[in-house]
């Protein structure tokens, strides 16, 4: 059931009134005003999508339920099957893994199309896109094998719930933009982008996926796919504040705008909507000059939005809420009526007054006793003071001074933290590629503007998998005993972890060579990690193992996801 729930998708109207080729200027986004088409059934799971109908009819291949691809892929449910294309829930029996499977005849009109496409996405790699797994042609046949996410939730689900919370809303548009900007920049657009395309997995983390093959799939391009797509995360971030199509066309079971209103902007449709998740979305929208923002220019590429979302002041989440516990309610056992008749209704209840405090025999012994033992703590005390007082008047003057020497030559015998001069420094790799090699003297050049910063990661705050972690060795000139590592970072969030290793290098062979000394994790964007072991060392790695999530950050020109940078560290001894 959990997979089922993901497979709801478009499926073509394939009413024949207009091919779906998308012209020059002209959206390819479902249910746009200058496009017919609308969605009206289910017909996709995890990435597939139906077929316009603008191509040649071909006769669909003999599959079913149980059937092989490559010995390997069987196929164990049909969730599209229309104009010679269809679309499976399938089982990978190599790696034991769900996977979605699409399949056409070789000789149809978009196979060679469908093919290019389908590699050229898997080449992307970016895992912000459901990736191509398989593109292959045999046996007069054409499949293409995705990723299936189980436990993803299509936007068109979580919108069938009601509009999503601004933060929500900045996250989807922010992690959508920073992907298709990506996409872009290889050469390689969706033209199928709508909410039955993004998917929110179990981390919270947004997905894509259909990049390319969608739309080779449906036959459509256009000679403007930057603006196409733009247009098109303008329409989700539309949907997703006002829980309206922004067209008058009803389309992934949302309703459209009132007929000849046009487009208004996401605040006069519905009350107490962002401002300026509002206005970002009418920038996004803008198509033939039609744009309902109020003072900002059209944004017509994806890196254009990624930059006015990177302008923005970040959306944080709302404060979690916390329910004040029920009143204490006290039980007939606790009113100690257990085991007694209740009263009559409307009967008054007597008023019990409690007996006076120790008036019993024994209560009178215990007063005594008490009395005893406070007059022999006030004689004991009365004696002890006056013993003092006599001592004290006995000693010479030689004994003071001698005191006040021993006790000045204690407090001067105190050290104070010591700061220690970084002479050089590196960036140390455990595995995979560096993050700025080149920014590294930026944390020790005593200017708190400079940064070096890592990568943008798509999940977290744990870097691995992805790397065991991120840091830089430094050099202090000496074998030198460390106290405390003050490290200023850029990004507060969800946490930071920070530790420390004794190095014996620049260069370290591995992290089994070094010896952890410190660590430490917080929200802040200072990290003050103390030195827990008592070594000297001349190289000492700051290594970070799990960073917060940031949107945009225009000044250091870091796309979203989780990272973190660092303005400047100091050691102290």
């Amino acid at each position: 059931m959990a997979e089922r729930s993901t497979a709801a998708v478009d499926v073509a109207d394939n009413s024949g009134e207009q091919p779906l080729t998308a012209k020059a200027e002209q959206s390819t986004a479902d249910g746009v005003a200058k496009n017919p088409e609308r969605d009206t059934d289910s017909d996709e799971a995890q990435g597939s999508s139906g077929i316009d109908g603008a191509g040649e009819k071909t006769s669909p291949p003999e599959l079913h339920s149980g059937h092989k691809l490559a010995r390997r892929y069987r196929l164990e449910e049909c969730v599209t099957r229309l104009d010679g294309f269809s679309s499976w829930r399938a089982v990978d029996e190599k790696l034991r893994r769900a996977v979605g499977v699409h399949t056409l005849p070789a000789d149809h009109t978009r196979a060679r199309s469908v093919l290019a496409a389908a590699r050229s996405s898997a080449l992307l790699g970016d895992p912000r896109f459901v990736q191509v797994l398989d593109a292959v042609e045999e046996n007069d046949l054409v499949y293409v094998v995705h990723e299936w996410l189980p436990d993803a939730t299509e936007l068109t689900a979580l919108l069938a719930a009601g509009p999503l919370e601004p933060h929500d809303a900045y996250q989807m548009v922010s992690q959508v933009a920073a992907a298709m900007a990506a996409a872009h920049r290889e050469g390689l657009a969706h033209l199928r982008l709508n909410p039955n395309a993004v998917l929110r997995a179990s981390t919270g983390q947004w997905r894509i996926r259909g990049l390319a093959v969608n739309a080779a799939l449906r036959g459509i391009s256009t000679d403007t796919p930057q603006r196409a797509d733009t247009e098109a995360i303008g329409a989700l971030l539309y949907a997703a504040l006002t829980q309206r199509w922004p067209y008058e066309s009803d389309a992934y079971g949302l309703s459209g705008l009132p007929k000849g209103v046009g487009l208004i902007a996401p605040d006069q449709v519905r009350a107490g909507i962002h401002r300026g998740l509002s206005e970002l979305a009418m920038r996004a929208l803008a198509n033939d000059g039609a744009t309902a923002s109020r003072h900002e220019a059209a944004c017509t590429t994806p890196e254009e939005l990624v930059k006015a979302i990177g302008e923005m002041p970040r959306i944080r989440p709302p404060e979690p809420a916390f329910t004040a516990p029920p009143e204490y309610q006290r039980t007939t056992y606790q009113q100690g009526t257990y085991g007694r008749p209740a009263p009559h209704p409307g009967a008054p209840q007597p008023i019990v007054s409690p007996p006076p405090p120790l008036q019993s025999r024994t209560g009178k012994a215990l007063k005594w006793a008490v009395s005893a033992l406070l007059i022999a703590a006030l004689g004991l005390g009365s004696w002890q003071l006056a013993d003092a007082l006599m001592d004290q008047g006995g000693k010479s003057d030689d004994t003071n001074k001698s005191q006040q020497t021993d006790d000045g030559d204690k407090g001067a015998s105190k050290s104070k933290p010591v700061p220690i001069k970084i002479q050089n420094a590196q960036e140390y790799i455990a595995k995979g590629d560096p993050q700025r090699p080149g920014d590294v003297p930026k944390t020790y050049d005593g200017n708190t503007s400079t940064y070096w910063r890592t990568r943008s990661f798509n999940e977290g705050p744990p870097i691995a998998p992805f790397k065991p972690g991120v840091g830089i060795v430094y050099d202090l000139g000496s074998a030198k005993k460390l106290s405390t590592a003050t490290i200023d970072m850029r990004y507060m969030g969800d946490h930071t972890t920070v530790e420390l290793y004794a190095a014996d290098s620049l260069t370290p062979a591995s992290m089994d060579s070094m010896e952890q000394i410190g660590k430490v994790t917080t929200t802040d964007k200072t990290a003050d990690v103390k030195v827990t072991k008592s070594v000297k060392t001349r190289y000492v790695l700051v290594w970070l193992t799990a960073v917060p999530y940031s949107g945009y950050d225009s000044t250091l020109y870091s796309d979203a996801g989780y990272k973190q940078a660092i303005g400047e560290v100091q050691f102290t001894g």
